[in-house]
């Protein structure tokens, strides 16, 4: 369960793992809202087709709510024959014994974990879930809680870096974009200024306006792509870098490209990283550096893959960037990279270029 970092693989995690460790034909998880029914729920046992059929998640109701309600466990030798059962959809697989327990943060109910129809026989009359399947599931709950505490923070540590991410690219617009618009503008208003007394002078005028049109074109482009979402889940890594790697190349005088070998997928948390440790690294490349090359490799190494970011510019001394409190996003890039168990070298002198590499273990 540790090692997911994405709340929903934490969540199928617990799930799968309590089904199998405690012998049950169906498990779920249900996260509470903040109005007394579930913000999400994961189910295993049941298929996706019989989940679509089965319909919306469960509200308000039954014995599900009441796991919520009183955060309590709850071991039951027929749930329908409780009195605060309420049915379900007839597309719901017919369930009978029962155990379920609430998942605590201190003294908050952050799941409820639910398993139903212990796969071996089961006393007559009695519940299949003994008491040492309560315990047993009562310490996979501990666990539980602690890693789902631990994604939730790391999810909200995300979002807090997109948040800082959108605001220096506000930066970058005002910066770069703005005021090529407003020199194009003021190159206009001169050049109609000159159309009839000099028309040679007007069309030189032009001709920066068109150049300046061009550089503000490439701005925007270069901004929209990292603006965009990554269409990592549809695409994947590679494709995703590739893609925006080529844009990069048309938008900027340097020359940008991509080379991989032997990677395939790798687990979602360090996709996202890796991508976002790209973005950086090639933002301070084209904008910063003056390179005329950028080079982006991304190799497999052992189980895991590594991310390479080579520019030729005018480099940097690292010492002297943290002794004058900038850091070109590298706090960034570290925090990115060692968040996915990572390890981010950066190795850059004035006048040598800049390389930045990213090892990920893979998953």
């Amino acid at each position: 369960m540790s090692r997911h970092l994405e709340v929903r693989d934490v969540l199928k995690t617990i799930v799968a793992s309590a089904r199998e460790l405690l012998d049950a034909e169906y498990a779920a998880l249900g996260v509470p809202d903040d109005h007394g029914g579930f913000a999400q729920f994961v189910v295993d046992g049941v298929s996706d087709e019989q989940w679509k059929a089965i319909g919306p998640l469960p509200r308000q109701h039954g014995i599900l709510a009441a796991m919520l309600r009183e955060a309590k466990t709850e071991r039951l030798a027929d749930v329908r024959k409780d009195p605060r059962f309420e049915g379900w959809p007839s597309a719901h697989p017919d369930m009978s014994d029962f155990l379920g327990l609430p998942i605590k943060d201190g003294d908050e109910t952050i799941g409820a974990l639910f398993l139903a129809n212990k796969k071996c026989p089961k006393p007559q009359g009695g519940c299949g879930f003994t008491q040492e399947d309560e315990e047993l599931l009562q310490i996979l709950a501990q666990h539980a809680a602690i890693a789902l505490t631990n994604a939730r923070l790391y999810e909200r540590s995300r979002e807090l870096t997109i948040a800082e991410e959108r605001s220096r690219l506000a930066h970058e617009l005002h910066d770069a974009v703005s005021q090529k618009l407003f020199s194009l503008r003021l190159t206009a208003q001169a050049a109609a200024k000159l159309v009839d007394r000099d028309p040679a002078r007007a069309k030189d005028e032009l001709q920066h306006v068109v150049a300046l049109a061009a550089e503000a074109a490439d701005e925007l482009r270069a901004a929209v792509v990292e603006l965009r979402p990554a269409a990592l889940d549809e695409d994947g890594l590679v494709a995703t870098l590739r893609t925006q790697i080529q844009v990069l190349d048309r938008a900027h005088g340097a020359r940008v490209t991509f080379c991989c070998d032997g990677i395939r997928a790798l687990p979602a948390a360090q996709e996202e990283a890796m991508l976002r440790v790209a973005q950086e690294a090639l933002h301070n490349a084209l904008r910063h550096s003056g390179a005329r090359c950028v080079d982006v490799t991304l190799d497999k190494r052992g189980v895991g893959a590594v991310l390479r970011v080579n520019d030729d510019g005018k480099g940097f001394e690292p010492k002297s960037i943290r002794r004058a409190g900038r850091h070109l996003g590298l706090v960034s890039m570290h925090d990115r990279t060692s968040g996915v168990g990572g390890r981010l070298t950066v190795e850059s002198e004035p006048g040598k270029g800049t390389t930045i590499e990213m090892e990920v273990p893979g998953g």
